[in-house]
């Protein structure tokens, strides 16, 4: 059941929508308790990294694109020395504080202001290629690696958390306008609300 301070919650129907192929994708909500950007200054990129590190236990290169996901963390950079990092615990910005100086960068707390949508399945590359003109294959966007893009107006930053699942995070603000719109553009494939 989706937390009622979802934005998703007016549209978010759990169901199948099946296309006469069956089932391509599946679309969900992902509630992490923690959303977190952060930004090193520059000469200090390695220094945020091994924050990074000691405070997730995630060993994320610098570097655009390049990331690392499991099944309770993310964490992935989508410009140099700037990474998304995510954790299914609440308290991720405080502890990355304590451990990030103010000589090293800065540490933002986007709980409160992202929304995190999953989309799996064996057509979630095809989907999503609709929407943004990035190669999604495996080869081109390897697991763990992540971006910043953006359909229309809505920013948009998406990891891929599985070899067919990406979890795309966008502002609350347009979370309803986009869930409606992958809804729609997952229609032709069929798709399960879970």
């Amino acid at each position: 059941m989706v937390d009622q301070l979802s934005p998703l919650a007016p549209v978010l129907r759990p169901g199948s929508h099946p296309a006469p192929g069956g089932i391509g994708v599946r679309l969900s909500e992902v509630e992490p308790g923690s959303i977190v950007q952060l930004a090193a200054w520059r000469g200090s990129e390695s220094a945020m990294t091994s924050a990074i590190d000691d405070v997730m236990g995630l060993a994320v290169p610098d570097g655009a694109g390049s990331g690392v996901s499991t099944d309770t963390k993310a964490a992935f950079g989508f410009a140099p020395g700037k990474f998304l990092v995510v954790d299914q615990d609440e308290g991720l910005a405080a502890s990355l504080a304590n451990a990030v100086s103010a000589e090293t960068g800065t540490v933002t707390d986007l709980s409160h202001g992202r929304t995190a949508i999953r989309i799996g399945g064996s057509k979630a590359e095809w989907v999503l290629g609709k929407f943004f003109a990035i190669d999604f294959s495996l080869p081109a966007f390897p697991l763990g690696s992540g971006l910043s893009t953006v359909h229309h107006d809505i920013f948009a930053q998406i990891q891929r958390t599985g070899v067919d699942q990406f979890d795309v995070y966008v502002f609350r603000s347009f979370a309803r306008s986009f869930w409606n719109s992958l809804c729609h553009a997952s229609e032709e494939v069929g798709y399960e609300v879970r």
